[in-house]
């Protein structure tokens, strides 16, 4: 699995200009959460490039960059957690999950739909 950095204002822009060309996933990730690390752990084991090959992921360490999680928060209109996992497509976010809840499965149907 291919994480790009979500470390930046100019990075939340581009994410809604590459969504209307393709699926973006966000994963806010608490660097010091077991359960957010044990949730990032599931997502990158399942992950299958061959089925995600359409979709950009993006990592959003949300300790060291708390003003761009809430700015996600803000611009999706999604309420902050951690861990959380957001899908983005035409500049909106059409599925969000947290904790133990971010499941590969449920995440991939929210893709081909």
């Amino acid at each position: 699995m291919k994480w790009n950095r979500l470390d930046n204002q100019e990075s939340l822009d581009r994410i809604i200009e590459e969504s209307q060309q393709q699926a973006v996933v966000i994963f806010k990730h608490s660097t010091s959460c077991s359960i957010s690390s044990m949730a990032l752990n599931r997502l990158e084991r399942s992950w299958n490039d061959n089925e995600m090959s359409e979709v950009k992921a993006y990592y959003l360490d949300l300790i060291s960059y708390r003003d761009i999680s809430n700015a996600v928060a803000e611009k999706f209109g999604i309420m902050h957690q951690s861990p959380q996992i957001l899908l983005i497509k035409n500049g909106t976010c059409v599925y969000d999950d947290s904790h133990m809840g971010i499941n590969y499965q449920s995440l991939k149907s929210g893709v081909a739909v």
